[in-house]
């Protein structure tokens, strides 16, 4: 009789560990959940960075994560999350697995495009596909306290954790952070043609946000957000970056306004430079409107290319920086009016990868 019993003891036991591993196994097929990651609980929590990928932007969502993992030179603890359509999620899986074995600082997890269910199609498709997703981050995410969004269509030229350490800047009442849209009111977009409501004199530009998601979810964000749209709706024409600047004219409070360095874009630099960048450099670069793909600002395609054709855990200096040195000298980048920021675009990496050169004097 007590043998019997203990068969079957023995058995439940094994069992319920075969289980366990299966389930771990499992879960690590599709990146790490956010309670049981690879960073034990002692360590403080990692720098979270979300992303939403839809169509044929997942290269652009590769090469973002790239260049954080490239400028991670302290390597800062990093976590992408990554809301895709279902298609996407085996590649995504596949390479950033792969990533993982070279640079093990950083984790990810893939999350499937949720929107509410009674007007799924409507916010799917809301200026561009996906792009609303952002908005429903504080209710998704619920157990992350703070994120950096990003657009598929950016590049770190500086640590993740140098933009985060505006969280730390934020006053007792802030939810958000982002920078202006612009910077001259003369050529401005919201201020000349916006038939709603905007942020401050000029609007924002949502394509970098830190968000405060613990405080955001306390302000009922998204019991904001869906009025905001039924009313303007037939008014908008940025989408999501519309909402949020409509929501933040009557809650100016809530945002933290950061320097344009940290969103980069074409319209600072194509017609005169008026991002008065700081002695720093440019951090973070938006090449919006397709402008890491085109020629009409070569500057923007050519850093994306750098980022893109560097393989991880090459040597940056030698194959990252003396390669986008030398590209910036391309007299048809000299020539153009972003041309001349090119030294702006290399401060920081300047000072990291300079230390590390190992190569030949």
């Amino acid at each position: 009789m007590r043998f019997r019993r203990f068969v079957v003891v023995l058995s439940l036991l094994t069992t319920t560990v075969l289980l366990y591993l299966l389930h771990q196994i499992l879960k690590r097929r599709n990146g790490d959940t956010f309670n049981k990651s690879i960073f034990t609980p002692r360590e403080s929590p990692p720098l979270y960075v979300a992303v939403v990928v839809c169509g044929q932007r997942m290269q652009e969502v590769l090469v973002m994560i790239k260049s954080a993992l490239l400028f991670n030179s302290s390597r800062e603890k990093l976590y992408f999350l990554i809301f895709a359509e279902e298609r996407l999620m085996i590649s995504f899986n596949e390479k950033l697995n792969d990533w993982r074995a070279i640079r093990s600082e950083f984790d990810f997890r893939l999350l499937p495009l949720q929107f509410p269910v009674n007007s799924e199609r409507e916010w799917r498709n809301l200026f561009k596909p996906c792009a609303a997703q952002r908005l429903f981050l504080p209710s998704i995410l619920e157990t992350v306290d703070a994120a950096l969004y990003v657009d598929t269509d950016i590049l770190f030229l500086s640590p993740v954790a140098d933009i985060w350490k505006f969280f730390k800047s934020f006053n007792g009442t802030q939810i958000a952070a982002l920078s202006p849209e612009h910077e001259d009111a003369n050529v401005g977009w919201y201020n000349r043609f916006a038939r709603h409501p905007y942020y401050g004199p000029l609007g924002v530009n949502s394509g970098v946000m830190l968000m405060n998601l613990t405080r955001m979810r306390e302000f009922k964000w998204e019991e904001k957000v869906l009025p905001i749209y039924k009313e303007y709706k037939l008014r908008l024409t940025w989408g999501d970056q519309d909402i949020i600047n409509i929501l933040f004219y009557y809650h100016s409070e809530k945002l933290y306004l950061m320097p344009c360095e940290y969103n980069y874009r074409p319209d600072h630099c194509m017609y005169m430079n008026i991002c008065n960048v700081s002695a720093d450099g440019i951090k973070v670069i938006h090449g919006n409107r397709g402008y890491f793909h085109s020629n009409k600002q070569p500057l923007f395609r050519t850093i994306y290319e750098a980022v893109e054709s560097y393989q991880l855990g090459q040597n940056e200096y030698n194959e990252f920086l003396v390669p986008l040195r030398e590209a910036l000298q391309d007299p048809v980048i000299v020539k153009t009016n972003c041309g001349k920021i090119s030294k702006d675009v290399l401060l920081i990496a300047n000072k990291v990868f300079q230390k590390e050169f190992v190569g030949p004097a």
